[in-house]
């Protein structure tokens, strides 16, 4: 059986700003850093056979440090880059909400409604996402997936079977934490897991 552990990493300077990261490739803040020290004291114990990671800032840097401190693998994997969110990168929530409070407010109620100008959509995002997890998810052992909001809500959405509606498009402050995902049954690759739930969790 697979045990999936979802690792979402320290902030960057725009999660602190309340700016709409997106794709771009940014470090680690100060206060991130400080995340990712308690985020390791608080996984400590926690046991991890291998960590796929996204290939950008923060979760490149958490990756490895996850890895580092167990001797254990660490890959990349390229395509698992967060959501392009367009031209609003690096805009601040607030400026998108004051040019455009319905669209702002429809981005939040229906995510996967709404795509910004030159970015992905949700669904496009879910697509790439299960394409990308497929092999790694055929792996037995306990696998620790790092990865950004709002990447890491799609991922766990996927994985757990939960509806488009629950994934924030924007960071949702829980950087520097953990959670385990629901474990795949013993019958059965996780990769079959994971395509029974898309299959409900894109008609929810």
């Amino acid at each position: 059986m697979s045990r999936l552990i979802l690792v979402r990493p320290g902030c960057t300077d725009f999660d602190e700003q309340q700016r709409i990261q997106g794709a771009l490739d940014l470090p680690l803040s100060r206060k991130g850093r400080e995340q990712v020290a308690h985020l390791m004291r608080d996984m400590a114990s926690v046991e991890i056979d291998l960590v796929y990671a996204s290939p950008t800032e923060p979760a490149l840097s958490t990756a490895e440090q996850i890895a580092a401190a167990r001797g254990i693998p660490m890959k990349r994997l390229e395509d698992l880059v967060n959501i392009n969110q367009g031209l609003w990168q690096g805009l601040q929530l607030e400026e998108l909400k004051r040019k455009l409070p319905r669209v702002f407010k429809q981005w939040q109620e229906s995510p996967g409604c709404i795509c910004p100008p030159g970015g992905e959509s949700l669904s496009e995002a879910l697509d790439r996402v299960k394409r990308v997890l497929e092999r790694p998810l055929k792996k037995k052992g306990r696998i620790a997936i790092v990865a950004a909001d709002p990447l890491a809500g799609l991922i766990a959405a996927i994985v757990n079977g939960t509806s488009l509606t629950e994934v924030s498009p924007m960071c949702t402050g829980g950087c520097g934490t953990w959670e385990y995902l629901r474990d795949a049954p013993e019958s059965g690759s996780s990769a079959e897991f994971v395509a029974v739930n898309l299959a409900a969790f894109r008609t929810a």
